[in-house]
């Protein structure tokens, strides 16, 4: 748990804080921007939350750290379980899409999503280990197959995995950081994981970085770290500067998601996003046009 003695100064006044050991991850803001907010260097408390719906709000976020930096009053302490987790993100005729929350150190906080199907439950990317929060995902039918996205955010996969005998998927190029995976997927093809979900290979952010494709209209795509939406600027974003293998390889990977029917966009870090009709391909084009002035301006 957080420590008083180690309260951030820039904590608003109140119960509720978060102290020094936070690695601003974003996953507190992420969830709950009506309480905590960034700096640019960790988050903090800008408004205290009033009333049970606005604290149980806190408590996810709370609940969610990878690093137990953030506060709250002691007698709050017995409420702190995670069956406020998964929760509800979206209902979708493919399969419904939950947040797992308990977001892990080890993947810098990186989100990871559970999808309810009728031929078995997918795991999007590891949260961390939490009995909990297994106990939770076993009443809603368990766990059949993990996608992991990418190399950063594989967690505790092999606990989930053995807790729920999961088939784990990973691309061969990122096969290091997860090689009991019981599945490695080699090349570019598209790759159906039952009906309504496919994996589409996406290297760029690293060698091995794929995407989830969930449904054939209104498609939820879970995009790891290869793309995700920035709130402040209103934009979606594919970032140079996170980009940790081929910056021209991952523009590539964009384009080939061009043609796709996407509403929601269900990334590793950042923000999630839900689409009106015909806005993903003006997204999509806005991000080419962008990643060829700064692939131009790094050759001059």
């Amino acid at each position: 748990m957080a420590r008083i003695k180690d309260r951030l100064k820039n904590n608003s006044p109140g119960p509720f804080f978060v102290d020094s050991s936070c690695i601003d991850c974003g996953s507190c803001w992420h969830i709950d921007p009506e309480h905590f907010a960034p700096t640019g260097r960790s988050s903090y408390v800008h408004t205290q939350p009033q009333g049970q719906k606005e604290i149980r709000k806190a408590l996810l976020a709370l609940v969610d750290c990878p690093v137990a930096a953030i506060g709250a009053p002691k007698e709050l302490t017995p409420v702190l379980s995670s069956a406020f987790f998964p929760i509800l993100v979206t209902k979708h005729p493919a399969g419904d899409v939950y947040y797992c929350g308990w977001s892990s150190k080890r993947s810098f906080g990186a989100s990871s999503w559970l999808i309810l199907r009728k031929e078995g439950n997918v795991l999007i990317d590891s949260p961390r280990w939490s009995a909990p929060l297994a106990r939770q995902i076993k009443r809603m039918g368990g766990i059949r197959q993990i996608v992991l996205t990418h190399r950063d955010d594989v967690a505790d996969h092999k606990r989930w995995a053995k807790a729920f005998h999961s088939l784990r998927w990973i691309h061969q190029d990122d096969a290091d950081a997860a090689p009991e995976a019981e599945i490695k997927v080699i090349g570019l093809d598209r790759l159906p994981l039952g009906k309504g979900l496919k994996l589409i290979p996406t290297p760029g952010h690293t060698k091995g970085s794929m995407v989830a494709l969930l449904g054939d209209q209104q498609q939820i795509l879970f995009s790891g770290d290869h793309l995700w939406w920035n709130a402040e600027k209103a934009v979606l974003v594919a970032s140079k500067d996170y980009c940790w293998w081929n910056w021209a390889e991952q523009l590539q990977s964009v384009k080939r998601l061009l043609g796709l029917d996407v509403s929601w966009i269900l990334p590793g870090h950042g923000y999630a996003h839900q689409f009106k009709a015909g806005e993903w391909e003006s997204a999509i084009k806005q991000i080419l046009n962008h990643g060829e002035k700064v692939t131009t301006s790094m050759q001059v």
